[in-house]
């Protein structure tokens, strides 16, 4: 193999692997956040017969989450006497 080839090879795992090490950092600071996101856009999950990202279908439905930085889920200013939980709410969710 040649010293050009090789050292591309070296470049490209150096790359991907510092790519999977930040992707890794940025996720561990992130939290699942239940019932701050409005209708269509939590990330995943909105309770029972919902899938995944944009199924919830009312505002700040209590058991939908959204990723949101660690440590700012519970002191989110929501409309109402709402706040942010780190587990699913029973408030504010679909009629049905």
């Amino acid at each position: 193999m040649s010293t050009i080839i090789k050292t591309a090879a070296i470049a490209g795992a150096m790359t991907a692997a510092l790519a999977a090490q930040t992707s890794t950092a940025v996720a561990a600071d992130q939290v699942k956040c239940y019932g701050v996101s409005l209708a269509g856009e939590n990330d995943c999950k909105a309770g029972a017969g919902t899938t995944c990202a944009g199924s919830s279908t009312v505002d700040y439905q209590g058991n939908a989450w959204t990723l949101v930085d660690a440590g700012t889920c519970e002191g989110m200013e929501l409309p109402g006497d709402r706040m942010g939980s780190l587990e699913p709410l029973d408030r504010d969710l679909p009629e049905g």
